[in-house]
């Protein structure tokens, strides 16, 4: 009984997530491009801010660099820089300043020693090593009719499951000190904030749908091989 075919058990626990994952996906660039026309009061750029943030939490050694790309945005903990896409850094919108405060808030996560970055951190390896040799391993397995390598397979791409769902409250944690941080700054004002909020839930969203998504596939897999096995 082969592994990987189009059966009605992909149609019940990985298309729908899926479907979720592209409608995330078609949310956060909607929400963007909606509040990328909406200008900040104080027209600071998002490079602008994200270096007052830093500055204000004790990371002046955090340096904004300009990455190519749109929403390209990201923190690099080991070259301890912020790097900005094209249609972030420059820009002085709602939308681009509340991107640029999520990723200012990562670099705070770390500065703070936030729990569960600690542990996303300590997964890390595992779940790059599961990418890379999950999916081979259970082919394999399949073709040479090696169960065991089958089950340690699916037990790799769990590791990855596990990493996107701790990543989750990561996500989330960054979003909220973003909010906040705006606020008591005084870099936006209320209702500016609650723009920037839409963005970043709306990108929270995505973490959730890619997280879904591997579930129900890891769901999937331990279906067929538990039925393979009785």
């Amino acid at each position: 009984m082969p592994y990987f075919y189009f059966d009605y058990t992909y149609l019940i626990y990985v298309v729908p997530a899926i479907i979720l994952s592209f409608a995330a996906q078609i949310a956060v660039k909607n929400a963007f491009s909606k509040y990328d026309k909406v200008y900040c009061l104080k027209s600071f750029t998002a490079h602008e801010i994200t270096r007052r943030i830093l500055d204000a939490n004790g990371l002046t050694h955090i340096r904004v660099e300009n990455v190519s790309g749109s929403l390209t945005d990201h923190y690099d903990p080991r070259a301890g820089v912020i790097r900005l896409s094209d249609t972030v850094r420059s820009s002085t919108s709602v939308a681009a300043v509340g991107v640029a405060a999520h990723e200012a808030g990562h670099a705070i996560q770390y500065k703070r020693g936030y729990v569960p970055i600690k542990l996303r951190n300590m997964f890390l390896p595992i779940a790059n090593f599961g990418s890379r040799l999950s999916m081979p391993l259970i082919l394999l397995g399949i073709l040479l009719s090696m169960e065991p390598m089958v089950f340690f397979g699916i037990i790799l791409f769990s590791a990855i499951v596990l990493f996107q769902i701790i990543t989750l409250p990561v996500e989330f944690n960054a979003s909220r000190r973003a909010k906040e941080t705006l606020l008591e700054m005084g870099i936006l004002t209320e209702q500016e904030t609650k723009g920037a909020s839409k963005v970043l839930s709306a990108a929270a969203m995505t973490y959730v749908a890619a997280a879904l998504v591997s579930l129900m596939q890891l769901v999937r897999l331990v279906s067929i091989f538990s039925k393979k096995r009785n």
